[in-house]
């Protein structure tokens, strides 16, 4: 929320404060100690009013303020400024920031249980046979982390390739009586559609995975581009014009002896939507991104949601190995017909390695299951956009909010224009030119839109490609 940081810059009003004939100078003292409260030195302020000729952005009747004064309200003005939006985008910040390394959590703990879970019970399964052809599963989950991490790896391709190698092991254990060469391997892995040695498990397998890891790394990749952009668009590009426009709004009534009155609604409105005119360009676009996330997390927490697809990997795999073993006849007479029959490898089938695989798959009770310190559960997820949807969005640094009773107001003839670039064309108090919009911030709007369409197409499970950034956050660490 923004309370506070607002508050301090709608402290004054319009200047018609008094007329250009006033004849008696009045005292200082309220803008001395005003000023002095800023950290200024009270050296060479006037004790009463002297004649303001010398100013170049307040008004040039009896005034308290020198050159030196004006220029550095000027230069507060800019400051204040500053630190005001980008005291407002904080919360957003930190909650983004906050929420990537939530997720990050929970999803690399639920990788990892799942690697853990499946490594443990194919020991205890499997045993020998299993730790002489584990990295044939290791590579599957680091395959998996390289993909959510941002590598560029093709998540089809590679569960295919997961899929062949399991099908080449498992088959010249179940026929080790025969020697395989490197030709007759690969005839196996071009009829493996058409054997299906594994039934139905790989193609629903790869449905579910490809759609939980699509969605996961661009929610992922989302939490990112929003927080880079929310940290962009925090450093504001302050424009002479704006700064000039903030000082008669902020300062000039303390050179009018008057550092305590507070400005018209209308009157702060057109300073800060011509000073955050290229700003507010961004509302749309950001408003668009986020109600993208929101679908995407929905998809996360969905039917096929990851927990529910990552965490009985190990089960899966295991049932599609089953299937193996019980058609493991029909499978091999099939490749003999197709790839020809094998030469004998001199030694006799081996009858352990059959009883080995032949083995029941025993798998954990969800109370034997491996969990981390942390505890790997969805709720822990739901907590991200359940958040996200309550989040500061960037359109709210754009209005000047005013939470305090104002005392003395005068009228303020001029209408407060719309938010924008284009609508700040006749904005009577900053001078903006509409013709030149700010670079960073079409950049962001860019940013943005990219990034909506990737979250639009991983919602509809289509995989989008992105800069390979494992590489990138490895040398970061």
């Amino acid at each position: 929320e923004i309370k506070e940081p607002l508050v301090a810059f709608c402290t004054v009003s319009v200047l018609s404060l008094s007329s250009a004939g006033e004849s008696k100078a009045r005292s200082c003292s309220e803008v001395r100690q005003a000023y002095k409260a800023k950290g200024f030195s009270l050296l060479n302020v006037p004790l009463q009013e002297i004649s303001g000729e010398h100013l170049r952005v307040c008004p040039q009747g009896y005034t308290c303020c020198t050159s030196e004064m004006e220029e550095k309200l000027n230069q507060q003005s800019k400051l204040e400024f500053e630190n005001m939006v980008e005291e407002s985008s904080r919360h957003m910040r930190t909650t983004f920031i906050s929420r990537h390394k939530k997720f990050d959590e929970f999803f690399l703990d639920l990788l990892d249980n799942s690697e853990k879970s499946l490594n443990s019970m194919f020991t205890r399964t499997y045993g020998k046979l299993y730790m002489q052809n584990s990295e044939v599963f290791q590579d599957l989950f680091t395959e998996l982390k390289r993909y959510y991490t941002g590598g560029n790896v093709n998540l089809e391709e590679m569960l295919n390739d997961f899929w062949s190698r399991l099908l080449e092991r498992m088959f010249q254990l179940l026929n080790s009586q025969y020697h395989f060469t490197d030709d007759y391997l690969e005839c196996i892995g071009k009829i493996a559609d058409v054997l299906k040695p594994f039934g139905d498990a790989p193609r629903r397998l790869k449905i579910q995975v490809t759609k939980a890891f699509i969605a996961a790394r661009t929610f992922v990749q989302g939490l990112m581009v929003g927080r880079e952009v929310a940290n962009r668009v925090a450093k504001v590009n302050v424009a002479p014009a704006c700064v000039r426009a903030l000082t008669k709004m902020l300062y000039c009534p303390y050179c009018r002896g008057m550092a305590g009155l507070k400005p018209c609604h209308n009157y702060c409105h057109n300073v800060m939507r011509g000073c955050l005119a290229n700003q507010a360009d961004l509302d749309s676009e950001w408003n668009l991104f986020i109600d993208a996330m929101l679908l995407v997390a929905n998809r996360l927490e969905g039917p096929d949601n990851i927990e529910a697809v990552i965490d009985p990997v190990d089960i899966k795999i295991s049932e599609a190995i089953i299937t193996m073993q019980e058609n493991s006849m029909q499978v091999s007479a099939k490749v003999f017909q197709e790839c020809g029959q094998p030469k004998p490898s001199g030694l006799s089938r081996s009858t352990r390695g059959i009883d080995m695989l032949n083995s029941r798959f025993r798998p954990y009770t969800p109370e034997q299951r491996p969990t981390s310190a942390a505890g790997t559960s969805l709720e822990r997820l739901r907590v991200v956009w359940r958040t996200m949807q309550q989040s500061v969005s960037l359109p709210s640094i754009l209005l000047c909010l005013v939470n305090t009773v104002i005392l003395f107001c005068f009228r303020y003839f001029p209408e407060v224009v719309k938010e924008g670039l284009t609508n700040q064309i006749n904005n009577p108090e900053v001078d903006v030119d509409i013709t030149r919009p700010d670079t960073l911030i079409r950049q962001q709007i860019m940013a943005l839109r990219v990034m909506t369409n990737k979250l639009k197409n991983a919602y509809n499970g289509n995989d989008i490609y992105f800069q390979d950034s494992s590489k990138k956050e490895k040398t970061k660490m």
